[in-house]
């Protein structure tokens, strides 16, 4: 064995016995190893940086090395979709998250696999387009290979890939599924020479699915990390801001916090085009194959000083039998980001829906009902407006105006006044209104009543409201609102006559049109108050106090994620 394969074996098997490598890569000079009595300074904190001012870190490499599994071990969160396909690549956009090392906070992207034979206009030459014009923003890149493959002539491509189009980024080289290499066969050994030939250094040897040599991958990012953070801090008006920025957002209402927005939709309706127009940059990649996005892309902008996470999901498919492997996955990861959004964009195509006469298909009638059924506000986005040129347009927009939302409301009769919005995302027209639109609904969303001032509307629309039976009519005591995100409320009422379901619905209806909150779920609930007992006294209160607690037990059984 030579020196340096003896030397790397050593370091890497005496983690903490190895001085000379955490010396090296954390920048000291020998000479001060004497001053043991002096301590050491504290850590950067990163968590008082903001997000959108952390170091970025991108992780390149050929397909099937790993990325994606080392990008959810660094978020330490399952978001994107692994699976083992040497035939296919999973991941095809940048992916966005927070990561989490030691001390360390930094963005991290996830990327696809580059391809140096990828011909023009494919998907993977998109794809490698799109790495590109991310690299020129990131601070540092982790080049990962496969330790039990070796080198592959893919990665030599890759490594002249990443000379030609990030020059002013050094990759830490990075040997990824080496849990089976640490043994006393001289094997770790051996494939880090291999791998040392792509010219950028010693590389370190980590296991993304265990979790081995995650403390070696921190000491070689720490530096550059730190360095960037130090600038960050020395830039008095960098710092003024996030100092701004956090003073802000401690005294904000509910309909202040950020929101969270799922675009959904079938396939090749224009999801991703739409996220493209809202963000006004090419974030994901778009184009006429349908199915095109896997990941759920989630990223984060500002608009009008309001914080938007921006959802893009995979089309909406029925799991069958001859859906499997990452298709499956992408339709299991769209339907988890529905549960966790606060607002749904449905994107409808209104080409569709001018040559096949209806507005929403059954997949797109499933996600609708979804969204209602678990509290969701619902936005519907009529897209491709732009392709009705031509085809008599005046009538055609008088059309699609006029049907889509009376199909709709006949489709989900109990939420009135769904907002139908109609634009064209490739050329960027109605990006505001979207926007607008959707602020609206989350503010409705998260809108809460005060019990005096419903107690004040309830006496008045119950003195409207045409009861049959004059002596059979409920007697509601109190109403009040119990929960925002969505509007839920409690009706008290005395007596064995309970409210009907034409009662809820008309309450439901003067909600709505009485406090504006049409376009959104409402949900009433019925409490009985018995009545008082020979000595006066009433078991009203026992009743009352434990409300809350059922309505909170209620929304754990339904499985219901508020935010």
């Amino acid at each position: 064995m030579s020196n340096s394969s003896l030397l790397f074996f050593w370091r890497t098997r005496t983690r903490s016995l190895g001085l000379d490598l955490i010396i090296r890569r954390s920048g000291f000079c020998t000479n001060n190893i004497k001053n043991t009595n002096k301590k050491a300074p504290p850590p950067l904190d990163f968590t008082q940086i903001q997000i959108s001012r952390l170091p970025t870190v991108i992780i390149i490499g050929r397909p099937n090395v790993g990325k994606s599994a080392l990008f959810n071990r660094l978020i330490r969160r399952r978001e994107a979709l692994v699976y083992n396909t040497p035939d296919d690549h999973v991941t095809r956009d940048i992916r966005e998250g927070v990561a989490k090392l030691g001390h360390l906070r930094f963005r991290v992207l996830d990327s696809a696999g580059l391809e140096a034979e990828a011909t023009s206009g494919s998907i993977l030459h998109r794809t490698a387009s799109f790495t590109a014009n991310v690299l020129s923003s990131s601070h540092s890149l982790l080049f990962l290979t496969d330790a039990r493959a070796g080198l592959h002539p893919l990665d030599l491509e890759v490594g002249k890939w990443l000379r030609k189009n990030a020059p002013q980024v050094k990759p830490i080289l990075v040997m990824n599924k080496s849990e089976s290499l640490f043994d006393a066969n001289d094997s770790l050994a051996s494939a880090a020479n291999e791998m040392s030939r792509l010219g950028f250094g010693d590389p370190i040897a980590i296991s993304a699915e265990t979790g081995l040599g995650m403390h070696d991958l921190h000491l070689s990012l720490k530096p550059v990390l730190e360095d960037h953070l130090l600038r960050l801090l020395n830039d008095e008006s960098a710092q003024e801001n996030s100092c701004g920025d956090e003073t802000s957002s401690t005294e904000v209402d509910e309909s202040k916090l950020p929101l969270q927005l799922a675009i959904v939709g079938r396939p090749n309706v224009g999801k991703s085009t739409l996220l493209n127009a809202l963000l006004q940059e090419d974030r994901v990649l778009v184009g006429p194959e349908a199915g095109l996005t896997r990941d759920a892309i989630r990223t984060q902008f500002e608009f009008q000083g309001r914080t938007i996470y921006l959802v893009d999901t995979a089309g909406w498919l029925q799991r069958t039998k001859q859906e499997k492997g990452a298709a499956s996955l992408s339709i299991m990861q769209s339907r988890k980001s529905l549960l966790r959004a606060h607002v749904i964009a449905l994107v409808l195509d209104a080409d569709e829906i001018i040559n096949a006469r209806r507005s929403m298909k059954h997949a797109e009638v499933v996600i609708a009902r979804r969204a209602v059924e678990e509290g969701r506000g619902l936005v519907v986005i009529v897209n491709k407006m732009d392709l009705l040129r031509g085809k008599n347009q005046s009538s055609s927009y008088e059309k699609l105006m006029e049907a889509v939302p009376q199909e709709i409301q006949t489709i989900i009769p109990q939420v009135t006044g769904i907002p139908v919005l109609f634009i064209s995302a490739l050329e960027g027209r109605g990006r505001t209104t979207v926007l607008h639109q959707v602020i609206d609904t989350y503010e409705k969303w998260c809108s809460r009543l005060s019990t005096a001032r419903l107690n004040r509307w309830l006496q008045k629309v119950m003195s409207r409201h045409s009861w049959k039976d004059q002596a059979a009519q409920p007697k509601i005591k109190y109403f009040t609102q119990v929960k925002a995100r969505p509007p839920t409320f409690v009706a008290f009422v005395r007596g064995k006559t309970q409210l009907s379901d034409t009662d809820i619905r008309f309450l439901t209806k003067s909600l709505k049109d009485d406090f504006d909150l049409g376009g959104i779920p409402i949900r009433i609930m019925q409490r009985f108050i018995p009545k008082k007992d020979g000595s006066g006294s009433s078991k009203s209160s026992p009743s009352i106090g434990r409300v809350a607690e059922r309505i909170k037990s209620d929304k754990r059984r339904r499985g219901e994620l508020v935010e």
